[in-house]
């Protein structure tokens, strides 16, 4: 799951980024108005966290602008403007949600996941091969019907693959659209294969099918079965 935070303070940013990283979210922090708006036109997110008080633009005015482009990712307003009015006014321009500042960051969980359930269809859900399941919501990870406890990392490779099962997907892709990594010098070759096989050991357990399979000389491939 993607998430877009918009948030000026950089503190507060940091901190948005390093919680929700820690429940396994993929985060990207825009600092203005004008950056949302990039981020928005180049990736598609699944949430949108949008400060009010930004410099230039401000969040509603970013959120007019991309509910008139026809944007329809679920927005969650953040303020320290608690006001009957001022909700009355975010909501009327486009959010899905408004929630005050400060808040415990539970609760902003809980409205994310709620945001989600609400935004996407059941099916949308889950991703699902062979016998291997995962919650995008809970973020849990099922292989027979057993949990598999994965790292942040290695839950957003898991997710990848998933996404493009059936596909060859390279190392270059993997260190491009997992790692975000688009300006490194030396290849990422080893850093992946590594994961690769820390998957493998956590989700192929004695006589389960096997579900990873290596193109010799490309990359990866998820599949139920042999490729």
């Amino acid at each position: 799951m993607r998430i877009l935070v918009v948030e000026d303070e950089q503190k507060v940013a940091n901190a948005l980024k390093e919680g929700l990283e820690g429940e396994r979210y993929d985060v990207t922090v825009a600092s203005t108005g004008e950056d949302a708006f990039f981020q928005v036109n180049t990736t598609r997110f699944d949430i949108i966290l949008l400060d009010w008080m930004l410099p230039g633009r401000d969040g509603i005015q970013v959120l007019t602008t991309i509910r008139k482009r026809g944007l329809e990712t679920p927005v969650l307003l953040l303020t320290a403007r608690d006001g009957l009015l001022d909700r009355v006014h975010g909501l009327n321009s486009g959010a899905d949600d408004y929630l005050v500042k400060p808040f415990a960051f539970e609760e902003l969980l809980a409205r994310i996941r709620a945001l989600l359930r609400r935004g996407r269809t059941k099916d949308s859900l889950r991703l699902s091969v062979g016998d291997l399941e995962m919650d995008l919501v809970t973020r849990k990870v099922l292989r027979g019907g057993q949990n598999v406890d994965l790292t942040a990392r290695e839950y957003e490779l898991l997710e990848y693959l998933m996404r493009h099962d059936n596909q060859v997907v390279t190392r270059d892709t993997l260190a491009r659209d997992v790692w975000k990594e688009t300006t490194r010098g030396t290849p990422l070759n080893n850093v992946i294969d590594v994961h690769i096989a820390r998957l493998r050991r956590k989700l192929e357990q004695e006589n389960s099918t096997k579900l990873i399979h290596t193109v010799r000389g490309i990359g990866f491939m998820l599949r139920d079965g042999e490729p």
